[in-house]
């Protein structure tokens, strides 16, 4: 029976032009959060089990691949569970990973840490446009930094990187989950309840209030509680100034500071901005990940019609891994969404070698084979591309297959001498 050739659903194989574009994109975004000091690292994409099941990476923890204990560790026939087969899984994102690996090195990294990763993690998701069981993070985080400078920062390195890949007219959306918090308790919800009513909010950009009035409802909350929090979303519509709005009527519920910050954030990126792109409050944005404590941020682009990254301030999650909390905030890039978007706009990639092709007649070898490769190599100390391949019996087809992958000029060797 022959082998299977294709891949494993929700995973692809990457022919060479998209690895150039994704070669490409991947040294813009080293060397540009490079310019704001952060440092590339690198963690294994296997995690202990234990720290992959902290119930702190929200819906994402039900989409792990486990992985089986290894010789006499694994009993299959006396398990009664499938933790007691499974030790350990493929990561899902790299914000766990991460926080293990400051938790484990951060004698021996600097204070604040700014942190460069990129990787493939893994999710046992349904397939759709954009989205893949295997797919490319690039995460930046700032570690041991309380103050929103953190925050400021990490907005304007990941639009920086954005614009220099051409997008523009993307939206930055901000919120704070503490503005969240302030809201639902304004309204009466109760506080164990908080990540219920999120859960359906979250849902606004779909099912609009109606629908979000309506599930409310449905899962037994309070009438009086749900008109009083949907009213406050119905005003926020009519609002110049919405983070303003909030801070007033939330008096006596909502730490002023955190409007104040929040203000900060918004108003220092949009002064010192270097991409042509929108900062925007949205009092909707949830974030679905559970560890996030404060500021949290997305990427919408119209052209996707849907996220393309996001993060947020998480402070409490070193903690659980040190027993002491550090100060924490990431911004994600969704990797693959933008190479998506390249691809689907005819992206181009800028400054390209000229590349060059040199077909050889088949039989020459020696002391002529030496001349041609040594040719080449001058060529390709001066910058230049060269392919050096055999010449094929119909050679109009190899010359159009080598054009098609972007080979401007061809130089053709036979064992009498050379043909233009």
């Amino acid at each position: 029976m022959a082998l299977n050739k294709k891949p494993v659903t929700g995973m692809k194989d990457i022919l060479p032009e998209e690895m150039r574009l994704r070669d490409y994109v991947i040294g813009v975004v080293k060397e540009t959060y490079g310019s704001y000091g952060f440092h590339s690292i690198e963690t294994p994409c296997v995690e202990n089990i234990a720290n992959l099941t902290s119930k702190q990476g929200g819906d994402n923890e039900k989409l792990i691949f486990k992985i089986l204990k290894r010789g006499e560790k694994l009993n299959v026939a006396e398990a009664a569970t499938e933790e007691e087969v499974t030790d350990s899984g493929l990561r899902y994102d790299l914000t766990v990973p991460l926080v293990r690996y400051y938790s484990n090195n951060a004698a021996q990294l600097p204070s604040p840490f700014k942190a460069l990763q990129m990787g493939n993690v893994w999710r046992a998701d349904r397939p759709q446009r954009g989205r893949y069981r295997q797919f490319m993070q690039c995460d930046i985080d700032i570690l041991g930094e309380p103050s929103n400078l953190a925050e400021i920062e990490l907005i304007l390195a990941t639009i920086t990187t954005l614009g220099k890949l051409g997008f523009q007219d993307f939206e930055i959306r901000i919120n704070d989950r503490q503005i969240l918090k302030a809201m639902a308790a304004y309204s009466g919800f109760p506080e164990d309840s908080f990540d219920s009513v999120f859960i359906t909010l979250d849902k606004m950009d779909k099912i609009g209030l109606e629908g979000v009035e309506a599930e409310l409802l449905e899962k037994g909350f309070e009438k009086r509680s749900v008109e009083k929090y949907l009213a406050l979303y119905q005003n926020l519509e009519k609002q110049e100034d919405g983070v303003a709005f909030l801070a007033e009527t939330l008096q006596g519920v909502l730490d002023p500071a955190v409007a104040e910050g929040l203000r900060e954030i918004i108003d220092s990126v949009t002064a010192t901005k270097t991409a042509a792109f929108k900062m925007v409050f949205d009092a909707t944005l949830v974030r679905g990940m559970s560890y996030y404590t404060g500021t949290i941020f997305e990427i919408s682009m119209p052209q996707f019609g849907g996220a393309c990254g996001g993060g947020g301030r998480y402070d409490g999650m070193i903690g659980k891994f040190t027993g002491q909390n550090v100060p924490a905030c990431g911004f994600s890039i969704g990797f693959e969404r933008i190479i998506l978007l390249l691809t689907e706009n005819g992206f181009q990639i800028p400054h390209r070698p000229k590349k060059m092709a040199y077909l050889i007649e088949k039989g020459i070898g020696g002391e002529r084979l030496c001349e041609i490769i040594a040719k080449a190599q001058e060529a390709r100390r001066d910058g230049t591309q060269v392919l050096v391949v055999r010449m094929n019996k119909n050679k109009k087809f190899q010359k159009d297959q080598l054009t098609a992958e972007g080979y401007e000029e061809f130089e053709e060797f036979y064992k009498e001498g050379l043909k233009g």
